[in-house]
């Protein structure tokens, strides 16, 4: 199995496509066609790390956050950074990173954390803009359901829960054939052709725009295949950041906070004042989530919990929701899990290893 092979099974399930425009998801230091001969997961990538790596005889590190987020200028050894990458290469080992493309998805970090506090209906708290496309374009009567199963076989078509999504509209299509062409219908260099054909729109994910494109190409018996493809402002339900959902029985703010540290197996929980109610839903966001404060405010929801709130920031509740801060490595210490699942579908028989190292650079005195 080569470093390939791992990289496409996660981007399949997060791909990089939906990564931040900040982020550096991907692989960082390596080769894609190196042979794999184990993999280790963890959330952060530190030198203590290569070495679990080296003797653990694992020559790939799956992790979340990327230890590379710009480009280095020098790798003399003089920070972290550097070290991590002279060892890496030095050792042979090949360091890949699924960040915010992992948490955008639907079920990726963010329906983790809903999972462990076992919250239900859970829906993506800021949906993600930008990142659908609708899909023009017109086939014969006789090929119209060809063309349309190989859109769909490609991944066009889906609306949420729906799959094969289409709107169809007959019409007559014309053309004449050039002295050169090969027509389908027609001669070369013949008269104007008219023939009933079917104007088939569908929507098409970003990151399936190539394969739709091609699957078109390949199904639809014209030489010149009329299309358009636009680039659409909707949100996508399935994408974004952040998760809302509901507690399965509503609880105390006290009790939820016992549930959240039992659950997420944190020591310190940081949050505003309680507001004396009982709690039904909540909001969650892995990592640093200060960004999505008013998203969950205006689902209504009774607490937000999430990472790295600055002092200032926590005054932005002003009464409306309880912040929960219980530290952005707390918030996502989970997602290994996510990538071990994954792993072990595809390859059940492959070394895939969790770290035994916490990664955590914050430490607590109590």
């Amino acid at each position: 199995m080569q470093v390939n092979d791992i990289i496409r099974t996660i981007d399949e399930f997060a791909p990089t496509v939906y990564q931040e425009s900040y982020d550096n998801s991907g692989l960082q230091v390596g080769n894609p066609l190196a042979e794999v001969t184990g993999v280790l997961i963890a959330l952060d990538i530190t030198e203590a790390l290569i070495d679990e790596a080296l003797q653990r005889n694992c020559n790939m590190i799956v992790a979340h956050h990327p230890l590379l987020f710009s480009g280095l200028k020098t790798i003399t050894g003089k920070t972290y950074v550097e070290r991590i990458v002279q060892k890496a290469i030095k050792n042979d080992i090949h360091i890949y990173a699924a960040h915010t493309n992992l948490d955008n998805v639907a079920n990726g970090v963010n329906a983790k954390i809903a999972g462990k506090l076992g919250l239900t209906s859970c829906s993506i708290l800021s949906p993600m803009p930008g990142s659908l496309y609708k899909l023009y374009t017109y086939a014969p009567l006789r090929a119209a359901d060809k063309v349309r199963d190989a859109l769909f076989a490609a991944g066009a078509g889906n609306i949420g829960k729906y799959s094969e999504c289409s709107f169809n509209t007959p019409g007559t299509g014309t053309f004449r054939p050039g002295a050169d062409a090969e027509p389908a219908i027609g001669r070369p260099g013949g008269p104007r052709e008219s023939v009933e054909e079917q104007k088939i729109e569908v929507l098409v994910p970003k990151h399936f725009k190539s394969a739709v494109i091609k699957a078109l190409f390949a199904s639809h018996p014209y030489e010149e295949v009329a299309y358009e493809l636009v680039a659409l402002q909707n949100t996508n339900q399935d994408l974004g950041a952040g998760m809302v959902g509901t507690l399965a029985v509503p609880m105390p703010e006290e009790d939820l906070l016992k549930h959240i540290k039992n659950n997420l197996k944190t020591s310190v929980i940081r949050h505003t004042a309680l507001l004396g109610r009982q709690v039904s839903k909540v909001a969650v966001c892995g990592g640093s989530g200060s960004f999505l404060l008013s998203d969950a405010i205006g689902t209504g929801a009774d607490f937000f919990i999430t990472g790295d709130f600055k002092y200032h920031q926590f005054f932005d509740a002003e009464g409306k929701i309880v912040i929960a801060d219980v530290g952005h490595y707390e918030s996502e210490q989970f997602t290994v899990e996510i990538f071990e699942e994954i792993l072990n579908k595809k390859f059940p028989k492959f070394a895939i290893l969790l770290s035994n190292i916490s990664t955590n650079p914050v430490k607590y005195f109590s």
